[in-house]
């Protein structure tokens, strides 16, 4: 089953690709991870694609095609696959769907973790991470004191990309760039949403039960 995660920063789809990779024995793919590997392998869509991240600019659709093209055809993925952090746009979900199509491939199913944007930013904004070890806490549901890491008792900070401001400049960007891959995959008849304001195991369940139907 080829399967596709849509969803708002924080909204929780990448845990929840982790429990379908878990669950189904299907390799979860993100574009960051992709990149990095054809960087290191010194691939020549790698130094392309690195060519424009080290002048700071987006990597272009055709390029990000290409390496996700080729790692799709890698041997892990021959059962399928999930794909979380890509498409971002509609123009590169018209290219994955044209480089599926010629091997006779297709998405199967696009799930929308869909969360309101308040509580988006409630989530993220709550987040604390330990200057010591880097590890993680969320201050409304973790028992923290005195700012200290559960794990190693380390000083714990907000990381700039946690503060409300740079959280609703990302949520924009979603809105303006992912959000219509919604209305594109819906058209196609293959979006499932779920409600990502339940808990972990309960979305899990939900999606489960969608995957059930394909």
């Amino acid at each position: 089953m080829n399967i596709i995660m849509l969803g708002a920063p924080g909204a929780g789809k990448g845990t929840q690709a982790k429990l379908i990779e878990q669950e189904y024995k299907l390799p979860q793919i993100s574009t960051g991870d992709i990149f990095r590997a054809a960087i290191k392998e010194g691939t020549e869509l790698g130094k392309l694609a690195k060519s424009y991240i080290d002048k700071g600019e987006l990597v272009p659709d055709d390029v990000t095609i290409g390496i996700v093209k080729t790692r799709l055809e890698a041997e892990d993925c021959k059962n399928g696959f999930i794909l979380d952090g890509f498409p971002r746009t509609v123009a590169q979900a018209e290219g994955l769907d044209k480089a599926l199509s010629l091997k006779s491939k297709k998405i199967d199913i696009v799930i929308n973790v869909d969360v309101d944007d308040n509580i988006v930013v409630k989530r993220l904004s709550a987040r604390r991470t330990c200057k010591n070890c880097g590890a993680i806490f969320n201050v409304l549901t973790d028992k923290i004191e005195k700012n200290k890491c559960l794990k190693c008792g380390g000083e714990l900070f907000q990381r700039d990309d946690d503060k409300e401001e740079t959280i609703k400049n990302r949520l924009d960007v979603y809105h303006n760039q992912t959000q219509p891959l919604i209305e594109y995959y819906g058209k196609k008849g293959i979006l499932a949403t779920v409600d990502g304001l339940k808990n972990v195991e309960e979305v899990f369940a939900e999606i489960k039960k969608k995957l059930a139907r394909k």
